[in-house]
């Protein structure tokens, strides 16, 4: 394993790398204000963070990532467009003994650019992957968005594309809402007592929920049950989406064929096709470039469009780069106001690990 010297000596190049292209140097607090920030990572990081409490500043967290400080620092003032590079260690604890760092560095390149996002897009994969050319890793590709406009236009109550939408990122919890809503997993015998009426309690109300609360959760549970299930055709639909394997070309067809049944995804499949001629345009051979439609659903929560790793040839590895689109966390943090952003991040110190970059 790379000493800590070895990877800030790598991140170093890195940075330097990223400053060669245009970025401006930014740095952020190792210690930063937990609140809401905390819940903008997701559920993974929001279970790994080290949160302490300040007797003057409440409650504060060693950073987990830079991305959220950096896009709340150019939301507060920063140019358009910009282009930011950093380098510094970020902290997530482990549960158990997985052999992974609890403390590692990251080297980072973002962009916050209106007028071309695809452009912005490949010119972020492009240089990563110059970058890491050395190490012949394997990149692939996805893109939260497509799936987020096949669940959006699902024809059923929007309480339920809400639900669906909130744990796209949580595939396990996201499979069992869609088999609940699609007709195919049993309902729990103490949800139809309760939705029929017959569950009766004596005990006192414990918990964080009010009595209102409670009453209207259930009128929501009821409404569901009224409604019939989303229809088989559409669930398929769906599903092949989530299944979507195979070179960028290939699953750009796919989804164009798909889209005559779902129109909902037309938009974000053609960002697709601006984003694939916008690599081509930076030299990048997306003939044979892997495209996974469920990639990132695991990764940070705040990705909402292209997303991107580069693998070693290692599995119990973590990605050794990993980025994405996330314009709607500008929106969360600029008080309404949004600017398109991508950028990634590269970790160093596994780099080191792997042979360096010459």
């Amino acid at each position: 394993m790379a000493t800590k010297a070895d990877a800030r000596a790598t991140g170093q190049a890195i940075l330097t790398a990223f400053l060669d292209a245009g970025a401006a140097l930014v740095e952020t607090d190792i210690l930063q204000p937990a609140g809401t920030l905390l819940d903008l990572y997701g559920e993974d990081i929001r279970a790994r963070a080290y949160v302490t409490a300040d007797p003057v500043r409440g409650e504060m967290m060693l950073r987990p990532d830079f991305t959220v400080p950096v896009v709340q620092a150019h939301m507060a003032g920063g140019d358009d467009p910009a282009r930011y590079a950093y380098l510094g260690e970020v902290f997530r604890r482990q549960d158990r003994p997985t052999g992974r760092a609890n403390e590692y560095f990251q080297a980072g390149f973002e962009v916050f650019a209106r007028d071309d996002p695809a452009a912005a897009d490949a010119e972020v994969f492009a240089l990563f992957a110059d970058i890491l050319s050395p190490l012949a890793l394997r990149p692939v590709t996805g893109d939260i968005g497509i799936l987020m406009a096949a669940t959006a236009g699902l024809n059923t109550l929007p309480s339920r594309k809400a639900a669906l939408l909130r744990h796209i990122w949580r595939p396990k919890r996201f499979r069992a809402l869609l088999d609940r809503f699609g007709g195919t997993a049993p309902v729990p015998p103490t949800r139809t007592a309760l939705l029929a009426g017959t569950a009766a309690s004596t005990a006192p109300l414990i918990g964080l929920r009010s009595e209102a609360e409670i009453a209207t959760r259930l009128a929501a549970l009821r409404e569901d049950a009224a409604h019939p299930p989303i229809a088989a055709e559409e669930v398929a639909l769906l599903d092949d989406i989530l299944r979507l394997e195979a070179t960028c070309p290939g699953a750009l067809t796919h989804l164009q064929n798909l889209s005559g049944a779902l129109p909902a995804i037309v938009p974000a499949v053609s960002r697709l096709a601006r984003r694939l001629d916008a690599l081509d345009s930076e030299g990048v051979d997306v003939s044979d470039l892997w495209f996974e439609a469920s990639h990132g659903r695991t990764a940070l929560e705040y990705y909402d469009g292209f997303v991107f790793s580069f693998l070693s040839a290692d599995p119990a590895l973590p990605p050794v780069a990993s980025g994405g689109r996330y314009d709607a966390l500008t929106r969360q943090l600029g008080a309404g106001r949004e600017i398109p952003a991508v950028g990634g991040i590269i970790r160093p110190g596994l780099v080191a690990d792997l042979g360096g970059l010459g």
